[in-house]
C-alpha cells in the first residue's frame, strides 16, 4: 500500500500519472489531502487517471474518508481517498 499526499499545488495530471504507474504495479493506493484545494486538485487527478488506465482495462473507483495528522504538535484533519481498482 502507497500514500500518495496529494497538496494544493499539485498537478493533477502529474498524480495521475503516479496513481496508473502504482495501478500497473499492482499496488494499493491511499490518497491524503488537506484543504479544500488540495481535495480538488485530488478529484482532478483521479478523474484523468480514470482515462487514462481505462484503454488499459482498469476501472477506478473510489472511497473517501477522514483521517486526523499530527502537523507542528496539532492535530488536523484530512481526507483519505482509497483507489478501488477494477479489471475489465
Amino acid at each position: 500500500m502507497i500514500t500518495l499526499k496529494v497538496s494544493a499545488k499539485s498537478n493533477p495530471k502529474s498524480v495521475a500519472g503516479s496513481i496508473v504507474n502504482n495501478i500497473r504495479e499492482g499496488r494499493g493506493i491511499d490518497i491524503v489531502a488537506m484543504g479544500a484545494n488540495a481535495v480538488n486538485q485530488t478529484v482532478k487527478a483521479i478523474a484523468i487517471a480514470g482515462e487514462y488506465a481505462e484503454p488499459e482495462g482498469y476501472e477506478i473507483l473510489c472511497k473517501a474518508g477522514f483521517t486526523h495528522l499530527e502537523l507542528e504538535g496539532e492535530t488536523k484533519s484530512a481526507v483519505k481517498i482509497a483507489v478501488i481498482v477494477n479489471k475489465k
